[in-house]
């Protein structure tokens, strides 16, 4: 939501030397940009020959020569997905790959996490030895998973775990594993996403195969790369930091996506998001494909999102995604029904209950109950810009169920893997993603979950962006607000978690205001010493109680393309507007 209030906003410092050293050919403004992103000319180069080699990622060798193994006695190969878009993601990768190499024995599971809780649980085990697995191949989870990999080995199954979570202090007895921020791993890029892991995984799969003649290089070569809008689609999704590795990978994808060589299931998810898919930027596939694989409720919904990926024609996964839109519209509809009761509860509360010490707010009332829960954390994260847990009680007097939302920097999910690890047995079932997580506990363990909740955010405390401060890149020239710098500046990321796309501030004349879509704010505004003017969007943004001589605005913005009915245009996404 555009901001009203005045806030400190700081201009990004860049070293001269950095400014320098970067090529003439660049747009100074993007130079500029990327000096202050400590951008050197060495990581500019976001093609395949800059990703860092498969070989690096210790592990990847074994999980290879297992699954060739597997291949070469026909063993069935059980993936074990997660409940969000990088597992999903993930899923949809690895089964795309086996099936591309050959296996003909290969499925997937996503484990109900209100049956079976986050991961490789026993009983997940118990479930998935139904279909008798010879492996289990996890995504996106497992790395605390040592109870379920226990009981996996107990039923004669292999476990190959992947992963990209802080894992505890004692690994599971897996028979191999692939997670960057394993112990002792020297991959130099820690912030693989699940599908990255899976990605690099899958390469090494590949390589083997083809060494071993099982397969064609090219065969090899293309199945892997026709993934990499999966990998995009993931990296984004689950708010990685796009360190140069992961701009690589994010960058392969969506070329394929620009290109026209999304697969049917992505095609299908910009159709029903009304997105164009050849102009897709990283922030459309966070905020327009992303949220219909996260927003999955129910197993079948998140099963659907995986089938969707997998679809091999365009009106079959079309089909499937007009579904997940259906279901999407049917929780926004709920979600809206919810929000009153919500706020009528917001205004029961006491301040000591709220905060404002510390980093984390973990909040209980008796009276609450579980649908509400999400909501009130959603408010109270934006009243006090803090990762923030409700919890309301259970099904009976010994539960409660939590309901997690977070900030840019502290990734929810994660923290409840950190105190998972850190603390076993502490938490219940878990799950989520980055900015939103469920969970349960028992009743007399709520205390020490508050304690052991702040220490982990805590953590994190150097990622969280600071909410009284805007970082700014400075000023636009008027002569620099133009369709042509606002396109430069679009492809010249992927930016992301991380790697913040460019914002400028500025001050401005306002000539015109008008709401557009009930709830929006079209802006003409001039900037100050010019005479043209230039269009603004201010989204969730009432309009602006200004004299009726229009005075003067400080607006922190990003130089965007508005594409409506075949024309592109330059407009500024205001993000922050002041009255002088």
């Amino acid at each position: 939501m555009t901001q009203i209030t005045a806030k400190l906003i700081e201009r990004r410092k860049a070293s001269t030397g950095l400014l320098d050293s970067l090529p003439d050919d660049l747009h100074p403004v993007l130079r500029r940009v990327y000096a202050a992103r400590a951008v050197d000319p060495g990581a500019l180069d976001t093609s395949l020959a800059a990703m860092i080699p498969v070989s690096r990622l210790e592990g990847c060798d074994a999980a290879a020569e297992r699954l060739a193994l597997a291949r070469a006695n026909g063993q069935r190969v059980l993936v074990l997905g997660d409940f969000d878009a990088d597992g999903a993601t993930a899923t949809a990768l690895v089964i795309s790959c086996l099936r591309a190499f050959g296996f003909t024995d290969s499925a997937y599971m996503v484990p109900d996490r209100f049956r079976f809780g986050y991961g490789l649980s026993p009983a997940i085990v118990a479930e998935a030895a139904k279909q008798s697995p010879d492996i289990i191949l996890t995504v996106d989870n497992g790395i605390s998973s040592q109870a379920g990999v226990a009981a996996a080995n107990e039923c004669g199954i292999d476990v190959i775990v992947t992963d990209h979570h802080l894992p505890g202090e004692t690994l599971p007895d897996a028979s191999v594993i692939v997670n960057p921020n394993a112990p002792d791993n020297s991959f130099p890029s820690k912030h693989l996403a699940g599908v990255g892991v899976a990605f690099y995984v899958m390469a090494a799969l590949g390589q083997r195969l083809a060494a071993d003649s099982c397969i064609s290089a090219e065969t090899a070569r293309s199945a892997v790369a026709e993934c990499l809008d999966l990998v995009a689609l993931g990296t984004v999704a689950d708010l990685v930091p796009l360190d140069q590795n992961n701009r690589v990978l994010v960058s392969q994808g969506l070329k394929r996506i620009r290109g026209g060589r999304a697969r049917p299931g992505l095609q299908a998810l910009f159709a029903v998001a009304d997105r164009s898919c050849t102009d897709a930027a990283a922030t459309d596939l966070g905020f327009a494909i992303a949220p219909r694989l996260n927003a999955a409720g129910r197993l079948t919904d998140m099963t659907l999102g995986i089938d969707c990926l997998l679809a091999e024609s365009f009106p079959d996964a079309r089909r499937r995604a007009g579904h997940l839109s259906e279901l999407n519209t049917e929780r926004r509809e709920l979600q809206a029904a919810m929000q009153a009761e919500a706020e009528d509860l917001l205004l029961g509360l006491e301040q000591e209950q709220v905060g404002p010490g510390g980093s984390a707010v973990c909040l209980y009332d008796a009276g609450w109950h579980q649908g509400i829960v999400g909501l009130v954390a959603t408010r109270i994260r934006e009243q006090l810009k803090k990762p923030v847990i409700a919890f309301a009680p259970g099904e009976d007097d010994t539960t409660l169920k939590g309901s997690g939302r977070s900030v840019q920097g502290v990734h929810m999910r994660d923290v409840l893997a950190g105190i998972d690890a850190r603390h076993p047995g502490l938490l219940g079932r878990y799950g989520g993603h980055a900015m939103a997580a469920g969970l349960s506990l028992d009743t007399d363990k709520l205390e020490l979950f508050r304690q052991a909740f702040a220490a982990e955010v805590e953590l994190y405390a150097d990622r969280i962006e600071e909410s009284d401060r805007i970082l700014s890149d400075g000023t636009l020239a008027a002569e620099d607000l133009n369709l042509g710098l606002a396109e430069t500046l679009r492809f010249s990321g992927p930016w992301g978690q991380g790697f913040p796309e460019p914002l400028f501030d500025g001050r401005f004349e306002l000539v015109s205001q008008r709401v557009v879509g009930k709830r929006h704010l079209k802006l003409t505004l001039k900037p100050k010493d010019s005479s043209a003017t230039v269009s603004g969007i201010a989204f969730d943004q009432p309009k602006l109680d200004v004299r009726p001589n229009y005075p003067e605005l400080n607006v922190a913005y990003r130089l965007d393309v508005n594409e409506f009915r075949g024309i592109r245009e330059h407009q500024l996404l205001v993000v922050h507007i002041e009255c002088v």
